[in-house]
């Protein structure tokens, strides 16, 4: 690259960079994937979030920000601790007892009952009341809960769906429909009133299913809809049932006959109290961050998220293998060993105009957790971050193609990207959108910072213990993130920094949560995944949305929505998905100290 004399100023610090780059003295390949051995060897187990592991690969990560020169980020440290709720575990006090005609009968733990991880701890006692599937679709015309009243009732619920496995079902046939999820079943039951939630298996009239009980799980769950959910051996219920002169196998028969809900209470002497203690292990876990200042208070961030699946209990597309060191090289030790190796190299070149400020994630994998911590906790004011580039599975470049998403969140990112390209060989598949839900990158869209997300795309080993090193391509990735040192050094040298554009989405393409695809009408919020007390917090609202139009705002937490309370966000998904589009809902949040309603006009998906 040539330099105008009259550019000299600003650009010779980039033309020393590219210079050095094109001579050959970019990322190290070697170099880089011992990074990558380390991060995804046995040692640190899969680096799962809350495990000595992850901490193992925080202090590794902290140690080579140090020897690289950076400085420990806003004066506090390299690390930045943040609590993470990880483990569930059954407490001591679980019990289930059954009175019948006057005689108490003790029901035993593990053996008899078992609490689900996502159950309420708590004390409850009452009737017991049949609700079928415990389903309420009013797009399929079917209810359970229709004409009869479970308000301070324990629920006795069926497993599953009607029709299942029918492909001539209203319902989805061989597919589960939304409706068949535990969560969902769960929330139904407390919105329509109910104390607790006893499930049991639909056998025998559904083959796929014994009569055994989940074991309980210990990683964590869906967030608790606020009542205790267990479940119970289907042979002890079916007693109950017959007593009450019903038969299990007749019921659900006759539901997949006529779909025509079966719901009715047991006799008023069988009663149940149930005692629930599932304690929830909250850890602290640590973003790792970095800062190489530049000539102004300007800076560009690149960040990679270092946490994996540790021993693949939870999101594993391989469950029979739990137990078993998920190592996670392409994701993400990949982009965290490019993370090192740029802030590295970066700490050798010129001083630039605007420094640099590098993050290593922690709990990604469980919602975005770390990033969305920083930028709720920056150590630097997000109004000086001019970028983000994320780098998130960068190990496993196919065809040369990579793939760049964010491309038309930055006014001048387009051009800088065709600029760059030809110096390599990298096909770059650009995406004008950031993508919500996808990796750390969306904390930073949701503060209004521009985005480049660089990407190798997915492949068979992905979220499996065969996600390991010796697969990672690191002459190609060295190359990648030669590329990215290039686009980072444009974006801290350039005269103007880019302009936050917020891509207009189409609405089948962003998550669910009433932001977009999913079933159920259009909202346009964008969740917070760190948990919040009673509530659902957003970390964005789409422009031009319904909860937009409706004065709803980044950071509000809802609260209350068409009347139902919300205490998390798979109250407020069931909650919309039983609305239609063209409907008007009053919704309550809280916004600081402030708590207000307003009504939503909801739309259709598009």
């Amino acid at each position: 690259m040539r330099c105008k004399r009259s550019q000299l100023k600003f650009l010779v610090p980039l033309c020393l960079i590219l210079a050095s780059s094109l001579a050959g003295a970019g990322i190290n390949p070697d170099r880089y994937v011992e990074h990558v051995k380390y991060l995804a060897s046995d040692e640190l187990k899969g680096r799962g979030t809350g495990t000595p592991g992850l901490e193992k690969a925080a202090a590794y990560i902290a140690e080579q920000f140090r020897k690289a020169g950076l400085q420990p980020a806003g004066g506090k440290g390299y690390l930045q601790p943040f609590p993470v709720t990880t483990d569930a575990r059954l407490g001591a006090r679980n019990r289930l007892a059954v009175t019948e005609g006057g005689q108490v009968r003790q029901l035993k733990l593990n053996d008899d009952f078992i609490p689900f991880n996502f159950s309420a701890s708590r004390t409850v006692s009452g009737q017991l009341v049949f609700a079928g599937y415990g389903i309420t679709a009013p797009e399929y015309n079917y209810d359970d809960y229709a004409g009869i009243d479970v308000k301070d009732k324990i629920v006795i619920l069926l497993r599953h769906e009607p029709q299942e496995f029918d492909e001539n079902s209203v319902f989805a046939g061989k597919a589960y429909t939304q409706h068949a999820q535990l969560e969902a079943k769960g929330v139904n039951a407390k919105m329509h009133g109910a104390r607790a939630v006893i499930f049991i298996n639909d056998q025998p009239a559904h083959s796929g299913d014994s009569d055994s009980l989940d074991k309980f799980v210990k990683h964590v769950g869906p967030a608790s809809p606020g009542i205790p959910f267990v479940q119970i051996k289907v042979g002890t219920v079916a007693e109950w049932l017959s007593k009450s002169g019903h038969d299990l196998r007749d019921i659900v028969e006759s539901i997949d006959k006529d779909l025509k809900p079966q719901s009715f209470p047991l006799p008023a002497d069988l009663r149940v109290e149930l005692t629930v203690d599932v304690t929830r292990d909250v850890k602290t876990v640590h973003n790792v961050v970095g800062y190489l200042p530049g000539e102004s208070d300007e800076y560009v961030v690149l960040g990679a998220h270092y946490d994996h699946l540790g021993l693949g209990e939870q999101f594993s597309m391989a469950p029979s293998m739990a137990g078993t060191p998920h190592p996670g090289a392409d994701d993400n030790a990949s982009g965290t060993a490019g993370l090192i190796e740029l802030a590295q190299w970066f700490a050798q070149q010129p001083k630039q105009r605007r420094g640099m400020l590098f993050i290593a994630f922690a709990a990604e994998e469980l919602g975005l957790l770390g990033s969305g911590y920083y930028v709720n906790n920056p150590r630097y004011p997000l109004e000086k971050a001019v970028a983000m580039i994320n780098m998130d599975m960068i190990g496993r470049i196919r065809e040369g193609k990579v793939y760049v998403g964010g491309a038309g969140t930055g006014t001048s990112f387009r051009q800088l990207l065709e600029e760059v390209r030809p110096r390599y060989s990298f096909t770059l598949d650009l995406s004008e959108q950031a993508g919500y839900g996808s990796s750390d990158h969306t904390s930073f869209t949701t503060k209004q910072i521009p985005i480049l997300f660089f990407f190798s795309g997915l492949h068979a080993d992905y979220h499996r213990p065969s996600d390991t090193w010796d697969k990672i391509e690191s002459k190609e990735t060295s190359k990648l993130l030669d590329l990215i040192a290039e686009v980072a050094t444009r974006l801290a040298t350039d005269d103007q920094r880019p302009q936050f554009v917020r891509v207009a989405p189409t609405h089948h393409a962003a998550g669910g949560t009433g932001g977009g695809s999913g079933y159920g009408p259009y909202f346009g919020s964008v969740p917070d995944f760190a948990e919040v007390p009673n509530g659902f917090r957003f970390a964005d609202v789409r422009e031009g949305s319904p909860a937009a139009k409706a004065g709803l705002k980044p950071g509000d937490i809802l609260f209350e929505f068409a009347g139902k309370p919300i205490e998390n966000l798979y109250d407020f998904t069931y909650a919309l998905r039983q609305t239609k589009p063209g409907q008007q809902v009053t919704v309550k949040v809280r916004r600081g100290s402030q708590v207000f309603e307003t009504t939503v006009l909801l739309e259709s998906r598009k």
